[in-house]
């Protein structure tokens, strides 16, 4: 019931052109794309214009890395669903999808005449450092947030030893650790009802 207030609260606030306007910026402007949009997502979203908290917006993160699809797509679905239900879903989606598309486009048609360019291929040389370093933050930050007990960094690590060095597909971890978490919440359930009984 609380979460309906705070939703429609933050619906009569934001307008939809906000929304896709907030979007179509984080887009445009951001180099690498998915991990790379992570801080320009919550500069925008979280810290300038405080549409979510820094536990939503965590949130949102780990379920859209979660779902199948691209990241940013991802989160804009939540976070303008978040903001304004379906609408503001729609509207953030195309914010954050339209410039690129039309970027891509672009580059599609002209990139024949520019690819040999000694500029061009200079350009792109210098922005991947700049790209590494993008998604370098998203994860120093999300360690931070994250407030990891001793439990959680020994699962961290053992699923980054996993993936790296045993070539673990990352799908088999994310439903074995579903299936845990929900074993989990049964087991510690069932005592409490037969308590009540």
């Amino acid at each position: 019931m609380e979460e309906k207030v705070a939703l429609e609260q933050k619906s009569d606030k934001t307008s939809l052109w906000e929304i896709a306007g907030v979007f179509a910026k984080i887009g445009m402007f951001t180099l690498g794309g998915g991990y790379a949009m992570i801080p320009l997502i919550d500069r925008e979203v979280v810290k300038k214009r405080h549409w979510l908290e820094d536990e939503e917006f965590m949130d949102i993160l780990a379920i859209a890395q979660s779902a199948p699809g691209l990241l940013i797509v991802n989160i804009s679905i939540f976070a303008g669903y978040r903001l304004r239900g379906r609408r503001g879903s729609v509207a953030a989606t195309i914010g954050s999808c339209l410039p690129s598309f039309l970027i891509i486009l672009a580059i599609a048609i002209f990139f024949r005449q520019f690819r040999d360019n000694i500029y061009v291929e200079k350009f792109f040389k210098g922005v991947r450092p700049v790209v590494v370093a993008l998604i370098a933050v998203p994860v120093v930050d999300m360690i931070i947030k994250s407030k990891l007990n001793i439990f959680r960094a020994l699962l961290a690590v053992a699923t980054l030893v996993a993936i790296l060095f045993l070539k673990i597909s990352p799908v088999y971890i994310i439903l074995v650790m579903a299936v845990c978490f929900f074993a989990m919440r049964y087991f510690y359930r069932k005592p409490k009802g037969r308590a009540e009984r």
